[in-house]
């Protein structure tokens, strides 16, 4: 395992959610399995993107697109057990004319310690046609603000 650095820019704003680690997120070892980690960096997504004012339950059919992963990136630093409530922190890194990247890193609050790491890029398409666009101007906006 690689030991974690600190990559949070100074004055950035974050974005916190936390999720208990159960009992189908852990190997026979009663460490969480490495994939588990992805559920709940996706809830880390949904609630930032909420708390920006876009949440998922409406936001694509308000806006009319989907915003596909292209490219997924983990660190793992130490491991969470059952039971172990972990504190994701999200912020983001680049948001381009089509496409945001964004950082979550877990924390462990039983030990203190940034668990993981991932980065996610994501790409604007329009829903019809499946093809790149910008995204919507209320949307780079915001997401804007939050780099600032």
């Amino acid at each position: 395992m690689t030991r974690f650095r600190d990559s949070l820019p100074a004055g950035r704003r974050t974005f916190e959610a936390r999720l208990q680690v159960q009992w189908a997120d852990v190997d026979i070892a009663g460490i969480m399995y490495f994939g588990a980690y992805w559920r709940f960096v996706e809830y880390a997504e949904i609630q930032f993107f909420a708390e920006l004012g876009f949440p998922y339950h409406r936001v694509f059919d308000e806006l009319d697109i989907w915003l596909p992963r292209v490219r997924a990136e983990a660190e793992y630093h130490a491991p969470a057990l059952m039971n172990d409530w972990l504190r994701l922190r999200t912020h983001l890194e680049k948001v381009g004319a089509s496409s945001i990247r964004w950082k979550t890193v877990a924390f462990n609050e039983r030990t203190g310690d940034a668990g993981a790491e991932f980065t996610l890029t994501v790409a604007c398409i329009d829903r019809q046609t499946k093809k790149s666009r910008a995204l919507p101007e209320i949307m780079r906006e915001a997401l804007l603000a939050a780099l600032r």
